[in-house]
């Protein structure tokens, strides 16, 4: 079985925090923070990167100021070592991180009461689950619908391809423990991040 590690927290943007995330944060980091339109954007940024470090380290043995990360070629984050797989997501506030020892994407969403999902699901979802969503009542439909966002984007994450790869190219479905149906070798796994939220972990799965 697959160990994996779930952390999600609440970002802490106070003035003491950021003092502590600007003294962990690399060169680059700092100059993506200061790319920002609005303070708050850049506060979280700074939180989110301070977070990641600090969490990451101690599951390979370094300080937080230390770890060296690259990308992929979709720009996945990776650890530039190796050895570690991760993946961050965050949403209003709240922050997710998954960490295994195979490729791992996870993604989480804030359940909006008064967005309109409909034209969403219309123009990002597969056939198949947007006739699913219909079948549904509002209020359970409204929550499918970010269910089938979260287990979608941590698919593509999980893959690193990111949004190279389409959303409406592939099957999750509405139920539970929904698995791709175009490629098989992959675990989804629903989590309840915090009231009101939707999560989703993808894994690629082992067979011994």
């Amino acid at each position: 079985m697959t160990t994996i590690s779930l952390h999600v927290e609440t970002l802490d943007t106070s003035d003491a925090a950021l003092q502590r995330g600007m003294r962990l944060i690399d060169q680059q980091e700092k100059i993506r923070a200061t790319s920002f339109r609005f303070a708050r954007d850049a506060a979280h940024f700074i939180a989110r990167r301070a977070r990641l470090r600090e969490i990451l380290s101690a599951y390979v043995a370094d300080a937080p100021e230390h770890l060296s990360f690259a990308s992929g070629p979709y720009g996945k984050p990776v650890l530039a070592d190796g050895g570690l797989h991760f993946s961050l997501s965050h949403s209003h506030g709240l922050i997710m991180l998954a960490i295994g020892p195979v490729e791992i994407g996870c993604d989480i969403e804030r359940i909006d009461p008064d967005l309109e999902w409909p034209p969403l699901a219309e123009r990002l979802f597969s056939r198949l689950e947007r006739r699913q969503l219909l079948a549904l009542a509002e209020a359970p439909a409204r929550r499918a619908f970010f269910d089938c966002w979260t287990r979608k984007e941590a698919y593509v994450k999980a893959l690193g391809l990111g949004l190279s790869h389409p959303l409406d190219t592939f099957d999750v479905s509405i139920g539970r423990e929904a698995r791709p149906h175009e490629q098989a070798g992959w675990i989804i796994s629903d989590v309840a991040p915090a009231n009101g939220y939707a999560g989703a972990v993808v894994t690629r799965s082992i067979i011994a």
